[in-house]
């Protein structure tokens, strides 16, 4: 399809849209939390019941992506009046239709947020959780059907990558994303541009991209719901991408725990396909670039560069020395982008608004926005997007609409267990690169987790090691020898026997294991343990009996 075909059919498909009826367009999440809550049998009754009124024609029933407050699903929005029903069921799911639909009333009890109750045109969009986010990846999700590629053209889709084609080259591509100061949203937080740039300077006949969505930190689902939600604008970012730095051949590592973000991807990519979105001579140009999805086993050191590589390759998932790095010499040898999946979903809104748009969003070092998995003890857990620099206190007590059972707030863990615990003094830090790692924990890929007066800060360090020791891959001594001694540390200390010097080990074990470890999650390991010993060592040393220290000193003696 050329680019003149391929915008008859938009404007034919703009113009069938403007002939619908339909003056009801209810949304049912079927994102995984939802489904796992019953959404799908939901939608089935609900398409059943429009059905059997005869009301086809004025109410259209969509499956979308997550709506963000995960924790009160399965959920209903009527996508034209901005209202969502909670807890929704196949019982409740024919009164929402009758009064709301039918009879145009309010079912109050079933609101979202009862601030929205005393509104009679109640717009969740005015609601605490809602009304501090900025949605730019997440753009779609909640609102599209993502299995549909009209749905997404009909929301500007594949406008970006048919400006970028035909209205700029590569270089210039680059340059707009240089300009929007984006960052790498995998966790390092790399300068998106610059990797660009490097990959684009190596001449090659065979260049790579590749999209990391190896997501597997613990509570984290961010990159899960984006390619579950909206996987086709992923899918046109990487195309982007593709066509920026001079690749013709891309793969999508997707983690085998992702069975729906899967299906739907490989359902985009099979219609792209069709629509002449991918493969040869996209839209009538000269560029070529087709993509393959390449399923992980699950073992979490595949989110590293070099080892994610070596998976696709078909080699045992274990990280390699840099440099060479991977813009330089990557899958087989081949110069290789590696973006993950927020950061691609970023790239299209960049390409149609320019970078300087994106610029003016957030901080002077962090651009943009972030999309965080909120976990934990708050009382609207579920994902959201917010602009760098939004403070902790505000996701957790606004957006978070503050502790479950009026708790009292102890700590947040950013990063996963590459991260470090934030606690309450530090509540108002601003959430961005610079400030997170002023405190010795770092934006990660996003993985949020709150923790309330009841969290056991010791046990919160020895999860994350356990975790650590388990996914480590074994290759360096550090990581595959010093986890398991830090653990088995944590664990002494866990049940009332550690020792003063206990604790002196654990730090000294913390220091040598983040120098030498040969890839980041060796390295990252020990950011739990030491920032809970900086913030929380009162606990450890309750822990603590200074008799034991005598024991041991006696033993070794003897």
């Amino acid at each position: 399809m050329n680019r003149l075909d391929f915008h008859t059919k938009i404007a034919a498909l703009q113009q069938l849209d403007k002939t619908k009826t339909v003056q009801h367009r209810i949304g049912i999440c079927c994102g995984a939390g939802c489904i796992s809550s019953g959404s799908e049998e939901i939608l089935k009754k609900l398409e059943s019941e429009v059905q059997q009124r005869g009301l086809s024609e004025k109410v259209e029933v969509i499956p979308t992506g997550c709506m963000g407050p995960c924790n009160h699903g399965p959920l209903l929005k009527h996508l034209d009046q901005h209202t969502i029903y909670q807890k929704v069921n196949c019982t409740n799911i024919t009164s929402i239709l009758q009064q709301h639909v039918i009879e145009q009333t309010l079912i109050e009890d079933q609101l979202l947020f009862s601030d929205s109750r005393t509104n009679a045109h109640a717009d969740y969009r005015a609601d605490p959780f809602f009304k501090k986010q900025c949605k730019i990846a997440l753009r779609n999700c909640g609102k599209i059907n993502p299995e549909s590629i009209e749905a997404y053209l009909l929301q500007d889709g594949y406008k970006a990558l048919d400006k970028a084609l035909f209205e700029y080259t590569p270089e210039e591509i680059i340059g707009e994303i240089k300009h929007s100061r984006l960052r790498g949203r995998g966790g390092a937080g790399y300068p998106t541009g610059i990797k660009w740039e490097t990959v684009y300077k190596y001449v090659n006949n065979e260049k790579y991209v590749i999209c990391n969505g190896d997501e597997g930190d613990p509570g984290a689902f961010m990159d899960r719901s984006i390619l579950e939600g909206d996987p086709f604008s992923v899918l046109e970012g990487i195309t982007i991408a593709a066509y920026a730095v001079g690749a013709s051949k891309g793969y999508a590592y997707i983690r085998g725990e992702y069975p729906l973000a899967i299906k739907r991807f490989e359902s985009a990519l099979k219609q792209a396909r069709k629509w002449g979105l991918l493969g040869n001579q996209i839209l009538g140009s000269s560029f070529h670039f087709d993509l393959e999805v390449r399923i992980g086993a699950g073992a979490f050191v595949c989110g590293e560069e070099t080892a994610l590589i070596a998976s696709i390759e078909g080699k045992r998932g274990t990280p390699k020395p840099r440099p060479p790095f991977p813009a330089q010499s990557g899958l087989w040898g081949k110069p290789t982008l590696i973006n993950n999946v927020e950061t691609f979903a970023a790239i299209v809104p960049i390409v149609l608004k320019g970078g300087e748009w994106y610029s003016e969003i957030g901080t002077a070092k962090s651009a943009g926005t972030k999309v965080f998995a909120l976990a934990g003890k708050v009382n609207y857990a579920g994902l959201i997007e917010v602009p760098m620099g939004t403070s902790l206190r505000e996701i957790v007590f606004e957006i978070g609409g503050g502790m479950q059972n009026q708790a009292s707030f102890k700590a947040a863990q950013t990063g996963g267990p590459s991260g470090g615990c934030i606690p309450i003094e530090f509540l108002d830090v601003k959430m961005d690169y610079e400030s997170l790692l002023s405190l010795g924990s770092i934006m990660g890929s996003g993985g949020l987790i709150i923790m309330d007066e009841h969290s056991d800060m010791v046990d919160v360090a020895r999860f994350f090691m356990e975790f650590c020791m388990d996914e480590s891959c074994g290759k360096c001594v550090p990581c595959r020898v010093g986890t398991k001694m830090m653990h088995d540390l944590l664990q002494k200390i866990c049940i009332n026997k550690g020792t003063n010097k206990d604790l002196e080990r654990l730090e000294e074990l913390a220091l040598y294991v983040k120098e030498t470890s040969l890839c980041g999650l060796g390295a990252s390991a020990p950011n739990p343990l030491l920032s809970t010993l900086r913030h929380f060592r009162s606990e450890y040393e309750t822990r603590i009996h200074p008799s034991q220290d005598t024991v041991q000193d006696k033993n070794q003696s003897g």
